[in-house]
């Protein structure tokens, strides 16, 4: 076959154009930093690297999702612990009035901030994290004891002293849930609706126990006692449930760092190894160059 010099430029161009292409890509992978710079350059990489950032999304998900739940359960401990104190005062405020030997303006003065640690408590079973209710169940948007005229047919009228506010229990014992893993759902909540109930319901005995005698209030010792052990209970199972927390946020925090390992795996650039080719395909460029420059003949125009 004959080679004409035609064919000599057009395959000199093709040659220089390609390593143009190839100069251009590795400057491009060194300035981006990733050796991916279209799905073509490595479609199975290319393909791993959705899978990794998928897994990644999730985790930051799932991340979110644990400062909700750490915000929840931190919010629920400290008001579990003022319920505690509150019922710890009623508690000795009974133990002193179960005394015969108070006076009626001692017995009206512990009267009085009863009723208060009564509507205490009452607020801090209203507590919310954000613009949700932490004790009403489901019904987020609901407080557990809202003022009303009205009462739930399951449950007696929850008056304090004088009788003005008849509130209605409201939320339920559903479970809030909350997915922190893949595949695994978590109980934000407590529930507490009965706890709040019963606790109401012993303020309200010793509210009308403290207009009778000593002997009356003697027995109330061992309720509020039991009603001080359902809040513990239930702040240890708070207290277990952070714990837990903890051990997923390190899980978490381990994935993410494997996975951000992996995607740098396969789709990092190696500087040196990048730097290297770029410059050989430099000097084979400068090659082609010169060589091409003896290939292409002059034309009567270059002697004219």
């Amino acid at each position: 076959m004959r080679i004409t010099q035609t064919m000599l430029s057009n395959n000199m161009l093709r040659n220089l154009s390609n390593s143009y292409l190839k100069m251009g890509k590795l400057q491009e992978q060194l300035s981006s930093g990733s050796k991916l710079t279209k799905p073509s350059d490595d479609p199975v990489a290319a393909v791993k690297g959705m899978s990794y950032r998928t897994t990644l999304a999730k985790n930051e998900q799932y991340t979110r999702n644990m400062n909700e739940v750490n915000s929840w359960l931190d919010t629920t401990d400290s008001t579990l612990s003022e319920v505690n104190k509150a019922l710890q005062r009623v508690k000795d405020l009974v133990t002193q009035a179960a005394n015969d030997t108070n006076t009626p303006e001692d017995r009206e003065a512990m009267q009085k901030e009863v009723d208060q640690l009564r509507l205490q408590i009452r607020d801090l079973a209203n507590t919310q994290q954000g613009n949700k209710y932490l004790f009403a169940g489901t019904a987020t948007d609901e407080p557990l004891f809202a003022g009303s005229s009205a009462t739930m047919n399951d449950d007696p009228p929850l008056l304090i002293t004088d009788g003005t506010s008849k509130p209605v229990l409201g939320g339920n014992n559903k479970s809030v849930d909350i997915e922190i893993y893949e595949g695994i759902t978590f109980q934000i909540n407590e529930n507490a609706r009965s706890l709040f109930h019963g606790i109401d319901s012993m303020m309200q005995e010793v509210q009308k126990g403290l207009k009778g005698t000593g002997s009356d209030l003697s027995n109330l010792i061992g309720t509020v006692s039991a009603q001080t052990d359902r809040v513990l209970e239930m702040q240890a199972g708070v207290g277990a449930k952070q714990n837990r927390i903890d051990v997923m946020t390190d899980r978490l925090s381990s994935q993410k760092i494997n996975v951000t390992k992996q995607i740098s795996n396969n789709e990092d650039v190696e500087y040196e190894d990048a730097i290297t080719q770029l410059i050989t395909e430099e000097s084979i460029h400068r090659a082609a160059l010169s060589v091409g420059a003896k290939i292409i003949q002059p034309t009567l125009v270059d002697f004219l």
